[in-house]
């Protein structure tokens, strides 16, 4: 049987193309401006069960992994209803709450994020990085960063976290200065106050009886 030189080429390429290696997972796509180097924590495309070991569901809400996507919703209103009438009404769970754990000091995270409501709520929707520590609460026209709640408040027309759509989120971390990208448009927030030392997590608030879909997540410790 005679190969022609053509189809010999095309083998070829393919061969090499299945020799050739695959890029290490932990390679980020976002370029860093803080860090020179990073080191992969964790990564997640919610194809599987929930990763436990990093996530922790609060306030009762229910969280689960539908068509590959992390998706929260309200706790029941047993679970509400309870929680009204106890000393501790705050944390009912009518707004979809969850943790990443695991959070280094100096930090990268990418995600895709969207937070579905009807209207925007006081303070919420928000990223909080660590807890209560530097919060980035969002609303129509303005982001706002909140650092130990009342020690210092820096807010930016841009960029803007819109309702019920999809946004790429890029945000780094290290002592002085955090830097947050949404859909390619950034803003860097500067403070002797920005400090994650002791913290190790970030919190996702969504509005009361909204949903939160989270996806495409990945987590370095910046050096």
């Amino acid at each position: 049987m005679k190969f022609s030189p053509r189809l010999n080429c095309l083998s070829l390429g393919l061969l090499a193309l299945l020799l050739t290696p695959v890029l290490h997972a932990g390679t980020p796509v976002y370029k860093p401006e803080l860090f020179t180097t990073t080191r992969l924590v964790y990564e997640d495309s919610f194809d599987g069960s929930l990763n436990t070991d990093f996530w922790e569901i609060r306030q009762n809400t229910t969280w689960a992994i539908k068509d590959g996507i992390l998706t929260g919703s309200p706790s029941s209103k047993e679970f509400q209803d309870k929680k009204k009438a106890s000393d501790d009404p705050s944390h009912a769970g009518l707004k979809p709450v969850i943790w990443l754990k695991k959070v280094p000091e100096n930090f990268v995270c990418t995600m895709r994020v969207r937070y579905d409501a009807k209207a925007y709520q006081k303070g919420f929707p928000l990223l909080d990085l660590g807890h209560h520590i530097h919060t980035l609460s969002f609303s129509e026209k303005a982001t706002k960063l909140t650092i130990k709640k009342n020690v210092e408040t820096l807010a930016v027309e841009s960029p803007l976290f819109t309702l019920n759509q999809w946004h790429d989120i890029a945000i780094e971390l290290k002592k002085g200065t955090l830097i947050l990208t949404i859909d390619g448009k950034k803003h860097v927030f500067e403070s002797k106050n920005i400090d994650m030392t002791g913290q190790a997590q970030i919190d996702f608030k969504a509005v009361d009886f909204g949903g939160c879909l989270i996806d495409d997540i990945k987590l370095w410790e910046g050096k």
